[in-house]
This record gives C-alpha cells, structure tokens and sequence, in this order.
C-alpha cells in the first residue's frame, strides 16, 4: 500500500468515527431542565427533585443506542482489518470506538445504578490517586478549599465585580476572539436560554446563558479557556487532512481537554480564587455523592458553606444530572483538576527530559495525554499537521521551560519546616 492509499484508509475510517459519534449529545441527554429546579424551589428545598428512569424516558436519545454500538464495533473491525493489530493510529481509533461504545452504555442507564458505575469508567471517582500511595482528587479539593478559606474576598478588585449583561459579555469576547482567530475561521459568540453553565464552546461558536452576568476577569478566562482552548482545539482538529476524528474528543480527550483550559488560565493569570472554588466544589459534590450522600445533603452541604440557594442548585445538579438525587454522581466535572494536574506534571517532565517539542501537541486537537508520544511520530510521517492555533505560551516555550525548571526544584522542599522558618516574618 503507497503512503497516498495509506493516508486515504486512515481518512476513510477516521470520517466514519466522526459521522457515527454525530448524534451523541451527552450533556443535551443528561440535563433536568428548569422545570426541576423550579419544582424544588416550590417545595422550599425540602423535597428531592423527583427525577428518575421515567424521567429520562421523556428525553428520548436521538439514535437507537443498541444500533450505535454495533456501528462501532463494524467500525474497530474495519480498523483492526485495514491497519492491522499493532498499528498506533488504529490503537487509537480503536480505543475512541470503545469509549464511545461505553457512552452509548451509560446514557442506556441514565436513572440506574449503573450510570454512575459508567460514569466512573470514563471520567474517574474522586478516590482515584495520582500514582500509587499518592493523593486523590478529594484531596487537591480539600487543600485549596482551606487554602482558599484564609484569602476570601481579601483580593477582589473591580475586574471581579459581575456588572456585565451577557450582551455586554458578547461584544467583548467576540471582539477578543476576532482578533486570536484569522478569517479562516469565523467564530462567533451567541446568546442562550438552553444551558446550564455560564458558558458552552461547541464546533465554531461560544454560547454564552442569557441571564448570567459576567465580569471582566469572566470574560478573559472565557477568552482563555473556552476560545483558546476548547475553540483552538476543535478548530486545530478540523484542519486535520487525515485524522478527521481530532475534531472530535471521547471522554479520555475530555480530560486533557479541561485539565489543559485550566492550565491556561493559570499560565495567563486569567484564573482567581471565585474560579477555582467553583471547580473544586464540584469534586467536593463528587465526592459527597460517591459516598452515599443524596441530592438534598449535597444541597445543604453547599448552603451551609454561604451559598446562595440557586448556586447551591446549581452546583449539586451537576454532580447527579443523568442520575437520579439517590444514585450516585455524574463524575465529569472531575476532569478539570484531574486534567489540571496531569497535565502539569507532564510538561514539568518533558521540559525535565528535554521534550519540550511534544507540548504543543497538547492543542493538536481533541488529544489524549498519553497519545502524544504517537502524535509526534505521525507528525513526522506527514499523517497529521501542526496545530494552527496556538497560544504565545505554547509558540515559544522559553518562559514556560525557566518556570517548570523552578517548579521542579521548589517541589523538593518542604513546606512544613518553611513555615516554621518563615514565622517570624509571616
């Protein structure tokens, strides 16, 4: 087989991939609806949302989920048979089939026991340590919640203040993102009644919710996080001549996505403590809910942190959202600190091992971490493209690589006997 016909088999397959994972729309099969929570406030927050099987039976999946499956598994054979068993693409698009396969298996089971065992599968459990006898995510969320307890609102300043409609929000994004996108690509930033967070990246737009309000240090690190990242990746991945699928990301690409979103705001200290008290308290939800917690105890658990009660909604409909208040979490939001970290410690060791050349195959597309290795082989066989967007921090590593080479000595001291040595002065 030429390198022409070889690339052309990889397309063919990749295109397939694509076209069968169209009508997964997880998070659309998955939401409650405002119905719910107006139904609980109704109650005065006394009463668990009445969401079970039959709920999720209204909300019917937009494709016939045993079918899907089968499309998958057609499609594996026909890579396992025109790639052969040892071939790293074919690994790889193997691995997509599957993890969508198991998608498929989880939203069968939204309302059951099972989708939180499924959830698991793909996203994690907040029990999950980073290497053997190390810490877990509930861990990493219980440090920065006590860290985040002493600096409270002590470093607010006006770009904090949520004085911005989300029109307001619009104009200044899209303006943003004019400028970071060329006009290859004509990215657009929109209003929305039909989502849950503040903000949603889909394909070539930003969804921003009609009736959020926004601050300045909001819309840089919706311009970070939702444009360079999610945006950049997706786009990246659409460029792809060969590997289609990139612009597309399974649960394990979930992971590097958001984990690299957030590395982002912090490397363009776009990131503050309001930000990073949101995405810990999701792992706390997780967590909570993991270990038997139900709807109304996780609610509490958040109003009697000082929340206001739609927040306290918020938050704990997101850790059960595809299964019932008594079953057990939805564990994607994990993904943010678990990626965060991840990723992290990657960089630090690459720029360790000299392979500072692989980072920007972070932005490659819709990436799995450890994939990259395989994606810097395929780079130079011609199989996949450089990425055209690309933050400055990722074009040149110079300052990145002088920050990681402290970062790797301060982790070799010890905290502890700091504080003692610094509490004469502290």
């Amino acid at each position: 087989m030429s390198a022409t016909q070889y690339h052309a088999t990889i397309k063919a397959l990749s295109d397939q991939i694509v076209q069968a994972q169209r009508p997964i729309r997880v998070l659309d099969a998955l939401k409650w609806g405002p119905e719910i929570q107006q139904t609980f406030f109704d109650k005065s927050c006394q009463v668990l949302p009445a969401v079970d099987a039959n709920f999720y039976e209204k909300n019917p999946l937009k494709f016939d989920p045993d079918k899907k499956i089968e499309e998958f598994q057609l499609i594996e054979r026909a890579v396992r048979k025109e790639l052969g068993q040892f071939s790293s693409i074919g690994e790889i698009m193997i691995r997509m089939c599957q993890e969508y396969s198991t998608v498929v298996d989880m939203l069968k089971a939204r309302g059951t026991p099972s989708f939180s065992r499924f959830a698991q599968q793909l996203y994690g459990s907040s029990e999950d340590v980073f290497y053997a006898g190390g810490p877990s995510l509930k861990n990493l969320a219980e440090t920065i919640s006590s860290t985040l307890h002493f600096i409270d609102k002590k470093i607010d300043t006006d770009d904090d203040e949520k004085r911005l409609s989300s029109q307001d929000a619009v104009d200044i994004l899209q303006k943003r993102l004019k400028g970071y996108f060329d006009q290859d690509h004509e990215v657009r930033v929109e209003l929305s009644d039909d989502i849950l967070a503040d903000a949603a990246a889909g394909a070539e737009r930003i969804r921003l919710r009609t009736d959020a309000k926004f601050s300045m240090r909001d819309i840089r690190v919706l311009e970070v996080h939702e444009g360079w990242v999610h945006l950049g990746t997706t786009l990246n991945g659409m460029t792809q001549p060969v590997c289609t699928f990139l612009s597309k990301g399974p649960p394990s690409s979930t992971v590097t996505q958001e984990g690299l979103a957030i590395i982002m705001e912090v490397f363009t200290f776009s990131s503050h403590p309001n930000r990073m008290r949101g995405i810990t308290d999701r792992v706390r939800a997780i967590n909570m809910a993991e270990n038997g917690a139900n709807f109304l105890e996780v609610f509490r658990f958040f109003e009697g942190e000082g929340m206001s009660l739609e927040d306290s909604y918020a938050k704990t409909s997101r850790a059960f959202r595809g299964s019932t208040p008594t079953l057990g979490p939805f564990t994607k939001d994990l993904s943010y600190n678990k990626g965060f970290i991840l990723i992290y410690n990657y960089i630090r060791l690459a720029i360790q091992k000299g392979l500072v050349e692989r980072i920007p195959l972070l932005l490659l597309g819709k990436t799995t971490l450890e994939d990259l290795k395989v994606w810097e082989d395929l780079l130079h066989e011609g199989i996949v493209v450089p990425p055209k967007y690309l933050p400055q921090q990722f074009k040149d590593l110079a300052a990145l690589s002088a920050w990681m080479c402290y970062s790797l000595f301060l982790n070799q001291l010890d905290l502890k006997r700091l504080a003692s040595e610094y509490k004469g002065i502290l």
